[in-house]
């Protein structure tokens, strides 16, 4: 028995000691390893997948630059609709001008996209019913004349009896009946759009001007002409020679989805951009709601009237729109590059307590805003997450786990 006690004892002796040898191959190769490790910059080490709980990933003091670590905070997140169309003239406040009698165009004074104000000059035309009407403006001035020196000497005369009472009586209504003609013809020449300056001047001349001007009715910017000079033209026979549009509104159509139109109500504001300027803003408000459903596309019309202070907008742009249907919601946000989408398609951030080992979580997005997600479930505020540097912690984890 003793024998055996002895050579137990001998033999873990000999194993102590071959251990402790310096030159051991064993403790040689994990230096080595150590050694490798540091040189290798100490990669990501992940734990906690093997053991059931969450991924977790120790990051060394030189991967820490790579990260961006920040507390989550909370933000109003407004509960908006967005929707696509196009930018279109105010239909409402476009005018096609027509000559408002016949005639020859003579001159041309407006070109597409020229901008006009009310009552400028856009064409004239030779109106042989202004000629007409001038020259009955001529005659009853004529009459008149003569009869109100008829009257006068009529009047002398009737002092010495040299005329009777009823003579004179009657150059008296016919003096009267001449000043209701020319005040008729003075009326007439006038709906030609003539002012009383230049009917005097008619009159006074006895010359009739038959060059008809035709104005803008309203100021705004030519968006069509179909006019040439000879081109006999008749009131209200299209194509109208000029249409003229007030661009201050303009209208954007658009044709959102049947599921989102309960959503929208005339008078509700819409933010409006348009690519030309995707720095800016318009203004507009919902005036007009369709009240059929399209059957093809399932898509329901909704016009909204757009201000347009610079004359920027112009008729055909694309145009995106956000309206605002509800008071906005105060919830968790992270920013965009802290919200990591895995391959199965769930939504991941990283935290962390002591800013060196994180730890990936999956979460619930909602809307996203001035580049930050909208964090409905899986972080809670003032938890530290990566804001930057996401994308390397969730590649580090799938590169460490192969």
């Amino acid at each position: 028995m003793s024998a055996a006690i002895a050579a137990a004892a001998l033999f873990a002796a000999v194993v102590a000691y071959s251990l402790m040898r310096p030159g051991d191959g064993r403790e040689t190769g994990l230096g080595a390893a150590a050694t490798g490790d540091k040189a290798q910059g100490d990669p990501p080490r992940p734990s906690g997948a093997g053991s059931g709980g969450p991924p977790t990933i120790n990051l060394s003091d030189s991967q820490l630059g790579s990260v961006k670590v920040e507390p989550a905070g909370e933000r109003e997140f407004p509960i908006e609709k967005e929707s696509v169309g196009s930018i279109d003239f105010n239909q409402d406040m476009t005018l096609q001008v027509f000559t408002p009698y016949q005639g020859r165009i003579v001159g041309l004074f407006a070109k597409v996209g020229d901008d006009v104000r009310k009552g400028q000059t856009l064409f004239t035309i030779d109106s042989p019913d202004l000629l007409q009407a001038e020259s009955t403006l001529i005659a009853a001035a004529g009459v008149l004349e003569f009869t109100t020196r008829n009257l006068a000497r009529l009047r002398e005369l009737y002092k010495t009896r040299a005329v009777s009472q009823k003579d004179m009586e009657q150059a008296a209504s016919d003096q009267q009946t001449a000043e209701g003609a020319l005040r008729a013809a003075r009326d007439s020449v006038r709906l030609f759009g003539k002012t009383d300056a230049e009917i005097d001047r008619i009159i006074a001349e006895r010359k009739a001007d038959p060059i008809l001007v035709v104005p803008s009715p309203i100021t705004g910017r030519i968006t069509a002409r179909n006019a040439a000079p000879g081109l006999f033209v008749q009131p209200g026979n299209p194509p109208a020679p000029y249409s003229v549009a007030d661009i201050s509104t303009m209208w954007m159509l658009a044709n959102v989805a049947e599921n989102d139109s309960p959503a929208f109500r005339v008078g509700q504001e819409v933010k409006v951009k348009v690519n030309a300027f995707p720095d800016r803003t318009f203004d507009g408000r919902i005036s007009t709601i369709g009240s059929m459903v399209d059957p093809t596309t399932r898509r329901v019309l909704v016009r909204s009237e757009v201000q347009n202070p610079r004359d920027e907008l112009r008729s055909g742009m694309f145009a995106t729109f956000v309206i605002r249907t509800g008071a906005p919601v105060r919830s968790v946000a992270v920013p965009l590059n802290g919200v990591v989408r895995e391959g199965d398609g769930t939504m991941t951030v990283w935290v962390t307590a002591d800013r060196r080992r994180f730890t990936k979580r999956t979460v619930q997005v909602g809307l996203q805003r001035d580049g930050y997600r909208q964090i409905l479930d899986g972080v809670q505020p003032g938890e530290l997450v990566a804001t930057e540097g996401a994308l390397f912690l969730s590649n580090a984890l799938a590169t460490a786990s192969r």
